[in-house]
């Protein structure tokens, strides 16, 4: 029998205002991560029902509750943001689990003047927590009073995919470097949230939920496979459509990733991240909290559970982009459908919380490590770093989650979570070996990030090293020396107390303006990603931001950023950086970098496809939407926008026309500079006739190199060829310092290049004045053009682009600056 759809209409459980859910300042909710919904700013203290239900959770703190309506949505209602903290102060609740209840009826009262002052804001969250339902809204952005309707659900009465529904299919194979992992996991289920439809990927005999980032983990997609994407519901074709869009454009994680390092010898640990680090060993061996077998009850159970959950959830961040993109994977975990039904059932069954969670996370990771894959294998220490934070806190433990540490402490491990490595003291951490683990784990990619060497897969023996015993970790040459003699350990010494004193010498003289040893002056400049970046940048001797990646806010999200979003991140990065510069590059999404609420079609080579520029002048909404939130951010002198893939003047003459469209609507007079990214080879061979109009050039070497190379930075079986020194992408860095020469223009480097000190007497005896690092990079990229001569640079640069290989290259350069 073909499933019924059923509509029910919400009503305002509250007067307040009612707004989208991306109006939610906390990413839990705002990224859709509890799933879809709305949210209202209440201006009164109770909470009443917005339909006909019955109610399936109230926590003991009395800040939330579940309602199960009548076409079976379920319904999170959370007053507040991180109210859970208050204990319950302030909250009453007048129903308990198990009550039917008409829209209407008051299910908890709140002091709104108590709670909003202690909670981080009143505004209530509404959210549709499980799947198979679809959301719309009655025109959010308005005062409404209680009881007023304020949207629909729709979902299935019977279950999804039931016989009459529509069906749709297709096949495509999978471009991503590493396959389906963790964080592409996240992005396909994370897609299909706009979309009622069940959907199904299936690879040979097997199938997984594609809603399910533990299913997908299971399923050990390996790149190159095809998997066949099969949808069933009203929406399917659009929802099939949507994941085999975003598979085809690599899943979000081409520009990123990097070949797989080969297998090491067998006993031969793995270098994670780099560095040589000299200290004492202390050991760490987890403890898994013991869980009591039965619950108190199912309703009481279930609810908390589900507020450890979302507790979690909501504790999960990072300051740097990796741990950003880490805490989205977790989340994705935390809401994954897959883990929620086993746990269900143990509760059910009348097992506790715990229990069922710890059920469900090890029966996940015991489905992943059946797949004998390498890479996927590694995910599962995320599984087991939810497991153990979840049960915490379940179990209301405060033990800390690593102990305290040393000075310059090697700390060895089984394996090392990520959120253990967050909670560890950095100044004290020398370095970190794990016995198990590998280098593509996300704790290997926090402490790479984080710039702490680490060696995984080490093999047992580490656990035997004792306490406190005196340990070279050389994570450069991939060794352990867990019994180093005299002169081992001076040697290291040495070692370390050069790169010491460089870094040292570098940082302090970072923050003076960067010349050429006969004064030729070069400005240097950072490559920013979130507002948490900048501070980082200016300490490090950034003297402005030369690429601003702007698509940081539309990626991972189910509706685009509207203009005061934009304009309230643009000003706080502005006001981090004081008066230095600020180069907005506008959105560059498509190609490898997909979202869901811009469907594109199949793109059989999405690199040369709707990217960059081109999307936006497809789109010239969301381009005049974004000129005019960067124009309002910041002062005009201040503010400077660039424009990433352009080909030739066209693409320049038709945002120019928009740009003065903003500026003229916002009343600004002065003119604001305007540049492009120098990306294709036809740019930079049309640089002069570019640098005619533009205001400045700057170079994306990362995608300039895969396209005058023709080798895809994805594909790991071309990565060897992909060096940005190679001379002919070095040719085309000439041609562009030539043109902008020749307009009176300043070009510059942003791209992977820019941030590596041996390149930079290259570039700029190419022509370039101006490069734009990564953070990290600056001190010792300013020393080295300290340490150079504008002729001797000419000379370097005209041998570079004679050489015959980029090898040769390197070595020239080397010569010269050693």
């Amino acid at each position: 029998m073909a499933a019924v759809t059923r509509t029910v209409t919400l009503h305002a459980p509250f007067a307040g205002w009612f707004a989208p859910l991306d109006e939610v300042p906390d990413p839990v909710f705002a990224e859709r991560m509890m799933g879809d919904g709305c949210a209202i700013d209440p201006i009164e203290g109770e909470l009443r029902a917005p339909a006909d239900a019955t109610v399936t959770a109230v926590p003991a703190t009395a800040h939330a509750v579940t309602l199960r309506l009548d076409n079976g949505a379920e319904l999170l209602i959370h007053v507040g943001l991180e109210t859970v903290a208050l204990g319950g102060r302030g909250f009453t609740a007048l129903v308990a689990a198990g009550a039917r209840v008409a829209v209407g009826d008051v299910l908890l009262r709140f002091d709104l003047d108590a709670v909003g002052e202690a909670a981080k804001a009143l505004i209530t969250p509404i959210v549709v927590a499980n799947e198979g339902y679809a959301l719309r809204l009655d025109a959010p952005g308005r005062v409404v009073a209680a009881g007023d309707a304020i949207g629909v659900i729709a979902g299935e009465a019977a279950a999804a995919g039931a016989s009459g529904a529509a069906s749709y299919s297709r096949s495509v194979p999978v471009a991503a470097a590493h396959g389906i992992h963790a964080r592409p996991a996240a992005r396909i289920a994370a897609a299909l949230r706009p979309y009622t439809a069940e959907v199904t990927l299936h690879l040979g005999a097997k199938s997984a939920n594609a809603r399910s980032t533990v299913a997908l983990l299971g399923l050990g997609v390996r790149a190159g496979e095809t998997v066949t994407i099969a949808g069933a519901g009203d929406d399917a074709h659009a929802a099939v459509d949507a994941v085999a869009g975003l598979i085809l454009a690599g899943l979000g994680e081409t520009a990123d990733a990097a070949p797989l390092p080969p297998a090491p010898p067998a006993g031969r640990a793995v270098t994670a991240a780099p560095g040589l680090a000299i200290g004492q060993v202390l050991q760490l061996r987890a403890v898994d909290l013991a869980v009591p077998h039965d619950g108190a009850g199912v309703s009481a159970e279930r609810a908390a559970l589900a507020e450890s959950r979302a507790a979690v959830a909501e504790a999960l961040g990072g300051g740097n982009r990796a741990a950003a993109e880490i805490a989205e994977a977790h989340r994705a975990l935390l809401a994954d459908p897959e883990l929620a039904a086993v746990a269900e059932r143990e509760i059910a069954a009348g097992r506790s919380a715990a229990f069922a969670w710890r059920t469900a996370t090890r029966a996940a990771a015991a489905a992943i490590r059946a797949t004998g894959d390498a890479l996927l294998i590694e995910r599962v220490a995320d599984l087991a770093d939810l497991e153990r934070q979840v049960i915490a806190r379940l179990l209301g433990s405060d033990a800390p989650l690593v102990p305290a540490l040393a000075r310059d402490t090697i700390l060895i491990a089984e394996d090392l979570l990520p959120s253990q490595f967050l909670a560890l003291d950095r100044a004290r951490l020398a370095g970190i070996c794990t016995a198990a683990g590998g280098p593509t784990a996300h704790v290997a990619i926090l402490a790479a990030a984080a710039g702490v060497p680490m060696l995984v897969a080490a093999g047992p023996g580490v656990l035997d090293i004792p306490d406190g015993r005196t340990v070279i970790l050389d994570a450069d040459r991939a060794l352990l020396d867990d019994d180093p003699g005299v002169g081992a350990l001076a040697a290291a010494s040495e070692r370390l107390a050069t790169a010491r004193d460089r870094r040292a010498r570098d940082l302090a003289a970072a923050g003076a303006p960067a010349e050429t040893a006969d004064g030729t002056r070069i400005k240097v400049f950072a490559n920013l990603g979130a507002v948490a970046e900048v501070a980082g940048a200016v300490a490090a001797g950034a003297e402005g931001c030369g690429l601003l990646r702007t698509e940081f806010l539309f990626l991972e999200r189910a509706t685009a950023p509207d203009e005061a979003e934009q304009r309230d991140i643009y000003r706080r990065i502005a006001t981090a950086l004081g008066d230095r510069p600020l180069i907005v590059r506008t959105l560059d999404i498509g190609g490898d970098k997909p979202v869901p609420y811009l469907p594109m079609p199949a793109e059989e080579n999405p690199a040369l496809g709707v990217r960059g520029v081109r999307l936006s002048l497809a789109r010239p909404d969301l381009m005049r939407t974004q000129l005019r939130a960067i124009l309002s951010a910041m002062p005009t002198a201040q503010c400077h926008v660039m424009l990433p893939m352009v080909v030739d003047l066209a693409e320049l003459r038709a945002v120019r026309v928009l740009l003065d469209e903003a500026r003229a609507a916002l009343g600004i007079a002065a003119p604001v500079p305007l540049g492009v990214m120098i990306e294709t080879p036809a740019a930079a061979m049309l640089a002069d006739q570019l640098a005619s109009e533009a205001d400045f050039l700057s170079i994306g070497t990362n995608d300039l190199t895969q396209y005058a190379l023709a080798s895809d930075r994805g594909n790991a079986g071309v990565s060897a060829k992909l060096d940005a020194l190679h001379p002919a992408v070095l040719r085309l860095i000439r041609e562009v310092g030539r043109g902008a020469k020749a307009a009176g223009r300043w070009a510059g480097v942003c791209g992977g290049l820019a941030s590596d000190p041996l390149a930079a007497p290259i570039l700029i005896g190419l022509g370039m004045t101006e490069l734009s690092a990564t953070p990290a990079a600056i001190p010792a990229l300013k020393a080295a053009i300290r340490g150079v001569a504008l002729a001797d640079c000419v000379a370097l640069a005209d041998r570079a682009c004679a050489a015959a290989s980029a090898d040769e290259v390197r070595a020239i350069a080397s010569e010269v600056t050693s």
